[in-house]
């Protein structure tokens, strides 16, 4: 197209851009929209008559989901040359917060973190460097081996698990990539945990067996465990979380349970047992737990999330097989924020899902 061209089209365009209706019949600039909106049908769980304590709010699947506002110039451009492809999950596969309002996404397949901003309508993706060893090339992008679980640190990092690589990836609170950590310590890290407290990371290994227990920074404070059947043994635990008290809860999946430890990491109690009952497991996977003490089991063989009581009682489930709202499909992770967000890695449905915990106290 030449110059005389281009400047037929930009006057074009600003001429009709400055008549009302014709402007928002081409969408010359866009606000941005509500990222999750509220629908007279929305799932909620129990079922009325009873109270109900979980509903369903919305679900992410790409950057377009943060529904950002466009300017005038994107408009056009995406009026001319077409909209760019979206950047979708692939295998979302363990989620947490920063504690605010951005949300990190550990996709296996895609071997990256998507990065959610839901206030600045930002989206990014993360991973290490091509070349790590070269401090020239820190901006050349590279991929994860298999990123399997995250977790926001309080100094403001944010540290993955990389399963296939058998250590863990620090990156500061802008992206930008840090260090490699714990190698020497793991052999198949998969999910993992801060206790911000007691400056205590846990680390469950899935090919030994155990969970690492780490500060901060990777060194090495314990190991718990060992392949075992009996209280404090495992058999591929593959998910840890910390409730408040700094209470430590492990899903010992092939022993079908999730195991509780106190704050000494002494064995309290385990939760559940194989079966396919509610309160039994198929195959436990991530773990959260809520400002209540409430304990959520995401199990992929069953679709559903359970809740349990700190006392490992069943309170209630929500979730099913499908594809639709508040619908699984081999979920593996969960995320509870400070705000009492859940978030589900709906694994095989390439997308997050998130619910309200409505609490104790509401009417």
């Amino acid at each position: 197209m030449t110059g005389i061209h281009l400047a037929s089209v930009g006057g074009w365009l600003r001429r009709a851009c400055a008549l009302g209706a014709v402007a928002a019949l081409l969408g010359c600039q866009t606000p941005a929209g509500m990222i999750f909106q509220a629908q007279p049908d929305d799932p909620i769980w129990p079922a009325p008559p009873e109270k109900a304590r979980i509903r369903y709010v919305g679900a992410i699947s790409s950057g377009q989901d943060l529904k950002p506002a466009k300017s005038f110039l994107d408009n056009v451009g995406a009026t001319l040359f077409g909209r760019e492809p979206e950047e979708k999950m692939l295998s979302p596969f363990a989620v947490c917060s920063d504690g605010a309002d951005r949300l990190f996404v550990a996709d296996s397949n895609a071997q990256v973190v998507h990065v959610f901003d839901l206030s600045t309508r930002v989206y990014q993706q993360w991973a290490p460097p091509a070349d790590e060893d070269d401090d020239n090339n820190k901006d050349d992008v590279g991929r994860f081996s298999q990123p399997t679980g995250v977790a926001y640190d309080p100094a403001g990092r944010l540290i993955v698990a990389d399963s296939v690589e058998g250590d863990l990836v620090v990156f500061d609170q802008h992206g930008v990539y840090l260090k490699r950590m714990g190698g020497e310590l793991l052999s198949r890290p998969a999910g993992i945990a801060i206790d911000a407290e007691r400056g205590r990371l846990f680390v469950a290994d899935v090919k030994a067996h155990l969970v690492v227990v780490m500060t901060l920074d990777g060194q090495l404070i314990q190991r718990l465990g060992g392949r075992g059947v009996e209280l404090g043994g495992f058999n591929f635990p593959t998910n840890v979380a910390v409730d408040a008290s700094g209470r430590l809860y492990v899903s010992d999946t092939l022993n079908f349970r999730v195991q509780q430890f106190d704050v000494d990491l002494k064995p309290i109690r385990q939760i559940g047992r194989g079966g396919n009952l509610p309160g039994y497991f198929a195959r436990p996977k991530g773990l959260g737990v809520d400002r209540d003490g409430h304990l959520y089991v995401i199990d992929a063989s069953f679709e559903a999330v359970q809740v349990f009581d700190s006392q490992g009682r069943l309170l209630m489930t929500f979730g099913e097989e499908g594809r639709g709202r508040g619908q699984f499909w081999l979920p593996a992770g969960i995320w509870v924020d400070p705000q009492n967000r859940i978030w589900v890695a709906d694994t095989y449905n390439r997308r997050v899902q998130v619910f309200d915990y409505l609490g104790e106290d509401q009417p």
